[in-house]
């Protein structure tokens, strides 16, 4: 059984350090950097917000063999635009930063942090979901309910 649990700030170091692997395994080199600082700043900023006022959920799987170390994640952010007549709360999510930790792939746990994500936006009425699906990823993106959309690269989920 997996279980997903809501990120937290102390998480941030780890949401970094998976960011840095997802970024690895696209390029196909390690890229640090002043960015894992700002990154990790923004995380615990971010994650520290009272629930009714969140705009960067993530959802994590912790690595049972080692404490403290997360196994895999799913970022968002939540966007408040002018309601318009298929989106009447103007509520739109991005999903970005998806990764497992290479020791854990292959486990379906990306799959469950993303859905953990996707209900969370699910529960505030969020009506357009998009992310921008890297090279491997398509199949899973499909499967959650994702299709194309009008920009190259974009898959946007229609409720």
């Amino acid at each position: 059984m997996i279980t997903v649990r809501a990120a937290t700030p102390a998480d941030a170091a780890e949401l970094v350090r998976l960011r840095g692997l997802m970024f690895e395994s696209m390029t196909g080199a390690a890229a640090p950097g002043e960015w894992e600082a700002a990154a990790g700043t923004v995380l615990r900023e971010r994650l520290a917000a009272p629930p009714e006022q969140l705009t960067m959920p993530a959802f994590v799987v912790d690595d049972p063999a080692r404490p403290g170390r997360l196994a895999a994640c799913a970022v968002g952010t939540l966007e408040r635009r002018l309601p318009a007549p298929g989106h009447p709360d103007g509520l739109f999510g991005f999903v970005f930063n998806i990764c497992t930790d290479p020791d854990h792939r292959r486990r379906g746990l990306a799959r469950a942090c993303t859905v953990a994500l996707l209900d969370w936006f699910d529960e505030r009425r969020v009506t357009r979901i998009d992310l921008h699906a890297a090279r491997g990823a398509e199949q899973l993106y499909r499967s959650l309910g994702f299709g194309e959309h009008s920009v190259p690269l974009s898959r946007t989920r229609l409720r």
